[in-house]
């Protein structure tokens, strides 16, 4: 009785909050309160996968689902982004039964990296996908080491691990475990012998502390690594992107399946395989994926595609806070190779912390952008002072930025100006302040 009632509270709660556009967590907070054992007691479906790390869980289980979705698979997903145990609770709990049974044939979750062990405390996947971990967040998450604790903490005993090789943290999960999958890429065209970013967190062995060398970098810490005193190192791939051919967007993974890159930037590539190792772990077939996730376009808002007066954008998410995801942004808009002007936005630093701390413009490789495709950089928002003093310490011609910190004045007076192509790199908290204004196509 006492879970018919917390059902029927968060049912409620889930309804009446979305008819007024709110209450994402809210019902699962109100459930907890009544029964905080509740998701302990919930039959879950045959396959229950969770997907967390720093950067690329809502579009790898979005990728996840519609695979599982095309095959005719009733899949209960957080599409929301409600990733903490209360958010995840309203999706469980409003997609059971009265008696605690989910009506799905999977469950496919994205999870904070930090909070995932209080979620999974409650019941375990039975595929946990560990996608990367960088400096992320720095107001709440510190180094990616501490953060690796939190995830550590999470993991289950039984299940399948499907880690991603070439990051040397998450591997440390894998060690001494039998029930693990690994993906990872092998030396492409684009990979470096050394770093090539502002900093380096692959300099040091996360196992020993020893000096930590590479065969070769895909981009920052991940890459083909080895320690000659521990000998951790990178462990051999199942799921393998073999070939990575950025330029005319295909990559092939195990030699023979190919798909078709609708976004070509190497985080894409990672999400893919991520999608990939688990569709495959629950049955689908190598045929079915690659048709499925070809040319496919996320519909998650990470990449949009605008007009602003008479110029095209492609709208770019970074996170803020994230210096590898901006890093990510500046290399594909550059590897383009197109005229283009770029627009860096950086106005409320985080949606969810009152913060104005932004000493990780500091480790984003704003060089990159010191391209003869680059024809001219907007600096927008409130801290555009504090990126024009970043900007200052690169080689890019003064003349070349504008510093516009009203960004309705600013977006009013670029609109006004013809441009080949538009750029716009920026954060979810500050993501409407520009599309607002602009017309998406």
């Amino acid at each position: 009785m006492r879970m018919f009632f917390a059902i029927l509270a968060c049912k409620l709660a889930y309804f009446f909050g979305h008819l007024i556009g709110h209450g994402s967590s809210l019902p699962g907070s109100i459930a907890l309160k009544m029964y905080p054992d509740i998701l302990s007691k919930i039959k879950l479906p045959q396959y229950v996968i969770a997907v967390t790390g720093s950067n690329g869980k809502t579009s790898t289980v979005e990728m996840i689902t519609h695979v599982l979705t095309s095959q005719g698979k009733k899949v209960v997903t957080n599409k929301e982004g409600s990733n903490l145990e209360a958010g995840i609770t309203a999706v469980l709990l409003y997609n059971c039964t009265f008696g605690g049974k989910m009506k799905a044939d999977a469950l496919v979750l994205e999870s904070d990296e930090r909070f995932a062990k209080l979620t999974f405390r409650h019941f375990s996947p039975t595929h946990y996908v560990v996608t990367n971990l960088y400096r992320d967040q720095l107001t709440r998450n510190a180094h990616p080491e501490w953060v690796y604790e939190y995830i550590k903490d999470s993991v289950p005993n039984s299940g399948t691990l499907l880690l991603n090789a070439d990051d040397p943290l998450i591997s440390l999960l894998g060690m001494d475990r039998e029930n693990v999958i690994w993906f990872g890429m092998d030396k492409q065209s684009f990979s470096t012998k050394e770093n090539t970013g502002v900093y380096d967190d692959g300099a040091f062995c996360p196992n020993c502390k020893s000096r930590m060398k590479y065969n070769y970098r895909h981009f920052s810490h991940i890459g083909d690594y080895y320690c000659e005193k521990c000998d951790h190192k990178k462990h051999d791939t199942d799921f393998t992107v073999t070939s990575a051919d950025l330029k005319n967007g295909i990559i092939t993974i195990n030699g023979e399946n190919h798909i078709k890159l609708s976004f070509k930037s190497i985080y894409n590539v990672y999400n893919i395989l991520a999608c990939y190792a688990a569709c495959k772990c629950v049955g689908i077939t190598d045929e079915i994926i690659s048709e499925e996730i070809s040319n496919y376009v996320l519909k998650n808002g990470r990449v949009v595609e605008y007009y602003l007066g008479t110029s095209e954008g492609t709208f770019l998410i970074s996170k803020h806070e994230n210096s590898v995801s901006y890093d990510q942004s500046l290399r594909y808009l550059v590897d383009r190779n197109e005229a283009c002007g770029v627009i860096i936005i950086v106005d409320s630093v985080s949606r969810r912390y009152s913060t104005g701390e932004v000493s990780w413009l500091w480790d984003i490789d704003f060089e990159l952008l010191n391209a003869p495709c680059v024809e001219h950089i907007y600096l927008l928002g409130a801290h555009a002072p504090d990126l024009e003093t970043r900007f200052s310490y690169t080689d890019i011609l003064p003349e070349k930025i504008s510093v516009m910190p009203d960004i309705d004045k600013a977006v009013d007076e670029i609109a006004a100006k013809k441009h080949c192509k538009l750029y716009t790199v920026t954060c979810f908290s500050d993501k409407d302040k520009f599309l607002s204004k602009t017309k998406i196509k």
